[in-house]
């Protein structure tokens, strides 16, 4: 009736109360449901106290061997520290505690989601050493699936413009050993561009940087995350530039 009325904050304590007297009957299910029920009401008014719900629901379901649902709730507390609360460390700790959990129970494809994101927020907070290793990994698994061999281009492309956030050498490196690995990579746009990219950067000349990334995206569209990242490795040669 609450929710109903869209009286958030008073829906999730009725739920929070509805799960202490499942918990005082031992039915630990319909408990962590009502955490989750809760939690989905102050979404809409009390952030923090969700997160709360959701993380008595976590360890109701860690109690019960239920690592599955377990690492469906560390999604949503990410979620909402990504979202209502902008906190990015404490959303990279939950998606790695919900990657960790799928993982665990051989639900790939749910891992490496969640994966991403940490690789995703792990870039953006300038720990380009860990992004990497996540892209590559996923990249890797992407390999060995029919259905995703394609996608792994773009793990790829992601981890090689993240160790030209720190080196143009290793860089090169890299893109040589996914070359190996991933043949069909050396065919695709990505590479071109990666190879006008780090030759921008050896001649140190930023305004070729920015005219191979206008044409890349007039072809294929730079979502914000890549342009982020490209942005810093273009002030990094602009200012080697000046520095020449």
């Amino acid at each position: 009736m609450f929710k109903m009325a869209k009286k958030w904050n008073e829906a999730g304590n009725a739920f929070c109360q509805a799960a202490t007297i499942h918990l005082q009957l031992q039915v630990k299910h319909q408990a962590a449901s009502s955490y989750v029920d809760a939690a989905t009401s102050y979404k809409k008014s009390d952030p923090e106290k969700a997160i709360s719900c959701l993380q008595r629901a976590i360890e109701i379901y860690i109690d019960m061997g239920k690592f599955t649902q377990a690492a469906k709730h560390h999604m949503s507390v990410a979620e909402v520290y990504e979202n209502e609360l902008v906190d990015l460390d404490k959303a990279i700790e939950n998606y790695t505690k919900a990657a960790d959990y799928y993982k665990g129970e051989e639900s790939t494809s749910a891992a490496n989601k969640c994966s991403l994101k940490v690789a995703q927020y792990s870039a953006q907070q300038e720990n380009y050493d860990k992004a990497c290793q996540i892209y590559e990994e996923v990249a890797e698994s992407a390999m060995d699936n029919s259905l995703l061999k394609y996608s792994a281009k773009d793990y790829f492309f992601k981890a090689a413009l993240c160790h030209m956030c720190v080196d143009n050498q290793n860089a090169q490196i890299a893109i040589s050993k996914y070359e190996e690995k991933f043949p069909a990579f050396s065919d695709s746009r990505e590479y071109k561009l990666l190879e006008k990219l780090i030759a921008a950067g050896e001649d140190q000349n930023a305004d070729e940087f920015a005219d191979a990334v206008k044409q890349y995206d007039s072809i294929s569209r730079l979502d914000q995350w890549h342009t982020t990242i490209l942005l810093r490795i273009k002030k990094a040669i602009a200012g080697d530039s000046d520095l020449k």
